[in-house]
């Protein structure tokens, strides 16, 4: 089927407006055209509402928790209304805790840093290296990769019958790829996990610009996700979930805003007694900004309506795929199949092409944003590609690196058109210009 011949389902939603819409950029082949961003899966574009709200708060800005002054009271009310949209947003149980970070990998580094001493934990090859390398030492159990979902959960559960059974365990687990985009079994592994008395943290980074996330809904314990992927800037994450652990362990970080009170012993040192809250863990001048953006973006999602926005992104999984799918020499990545539900993204290899020059051909001579290589999860493209990637190579020389395209609430059919258009150009024309190595990566003659 042909990108043109694909059904307009006339109740599928418009795209959300999202800053960068009408950014125009220069062609080497000569003129300008409107920027394609399909990089969603590394950073979103902002959603107009989000920046139209910080705006608006901006002017009010001051010191959270510190000051008596109107500004910094208003400002201390924004944040913690913040975090109850956030808790409301992720369906938080009641005795949870909503943790503001500054990422994903933010997260996920702090839940290790809490875990008991004598945790084991799990997780699968596939993940991210946010969900992947935070957990380094002998406790941690890597499990292979499965090539279905049903393989996922009998993988987990044949690694948690092995363990001591007395001691504590936790599993981390992607609820979206970011190289494939396929779904995974979240709540069949958080059943498992459950099943063997361990706890189960999600990693939503991939998930929650694109699917409802309720932690009570999925039965997990913990779920951490960042706000530049959910359509809000300013660099601030969440960790939510289970309280006991965070309540339990040091802070993550030491200082002010952490502590319920200091003082001097008579030993001449010092003696902290330190929140059980969210602030615990939340020491320094807290990101109000960046809070609030991710509160701004999860209402302005929630109010959307998911169905409507689910719908309009698999009518671009759809358009997209089966425009690619014409296009003998491409070959899209896949752990669960081509049957297996996704989010918007996804990732290729073409034969012949280095990945770095294609993607350089795809932004110079079509103006379109992807993104090549190895999307920081590489024992995941070794398996998807087959053998161990490879250092970048020299511009028109092969690699097996991959291309990766991800769109989402704000992306145009325009976009996704003119990429499939321009994929089928690069392959059976080649590419218009010439390109060099520069750093690693290829870039056009100027």
């Amino acid at each position: 089927m042909s990108v043109s011949t694909v059904a307009v389902d006339a109740s599928i939603c418009s795209p959300l407006p999202v800053l960068g819409r009408d950014v125009t950029v220069p062609l080497v082949t000569g003129g300008t055209i409107a920027y394609a961003a399909l990089d969603y899966a590394a950073s979103a574009p902002a959603l107009q509402r989000v920046w139209d709200d910080v705006a608006a708060y901006a002017p009010y800005y001051g010191s959270v928790h510190r000051g008596a002054g109107y500004l910094s009271q208003f400002s201390t009310d924004l944040f913690e209304k913040a975090r109850r949209t956030v808790a409301e947003f992720l369906g938080c149980r009641a005795d949870d805790q909503v943790v503001f970070t500054r990422s994903t990998t933010d997260s996920l580094n702090l839940l290790a840093r809490v875990v008991p001493a004598d945790c084991r934990v799990f997780v699968f090859e596939t993940e991210h290296h946010a969900a992947l390398l935070p957990w380094q030492d002998d406790r941690v159990t890597y499990l292979d990769a499965p090539r279905s979902p049903r393989q996922a959960v009998e993988t987990l559960e044949r690694a948690l019958a092995g363990r001591d059974p007395y001691g504590p365990a936790l599993v981390c687990v992607t609820g979206a790829s970011n190289v494939t985009g396929e779904l995974w079994p979240v709540r069949e592994l958080a059943a498992a996990a459950h099943a063997h008395g361990a706890r189960i943290v999600l990693d939503a980074a991939q998930l929650a610009p694109h699917h409802p996330v309720s932690l009570t809904d999925l039965d997990v314990d913990w779920v951490a996700f960042s706000g530049h992927k959910l359509y809000a800037p300013f660099g601030a994450g969440v960790l939510a979930g289970r309280a006991d652990w965070l309540r339990e362990a040091e802070p993550y970080l030491a200082g002010g805003g952490a502590s319920r009170r200091v003082a001097r012993r008579a030993d001449g040192r010092v003696e902290v007694e330190w929140h059980e809250s969210a602030a615990r863990h939340e020491a320094g001048s807290p990101n109000v900004i960046g809070a609030y953006a991710v509160a701004s973006a999860c209402t302005a999602l929630t109010e959307a309506g998911w169905d409507a926005l689910v719908t309009r992104e698999q009518y671009l999984i759809d358009r997209v795929r089966s425009g690619l799918a014409e296009i003998p020499q491409v070959r899209v990545l896949s752990l669960f199949g081509d049957d297996a539900p996704r989010v918007g993204v996804l990732s290729f290899v073409v034969d012949g092409w280095n990945s770095s020059h294609f993607a350089a051909a795809l932004s110079a001579e079509y103006g379109i944003g992807v993104r090549d290589g190895l999307f920081c999860a590489h024992p995941l493209l070794r398996t998807l590609l087959g053998t161990a990637p490879q250092t970048p190579a020299e511009c028109g020389a092969p690699s097996l690196n991959a291309i990766r395209a991800s769109f989402g609430a704000g992306t145009p059919d325009e976009h996704v058109d003119r990429f499939v258009t321009a994929v089928r150009r690069l392959v059976t024309e080649g590419a218009k210009w010439t390109y060099r190595t520069e750093e690693g990566r290829c870039v056009p003659v100027a």
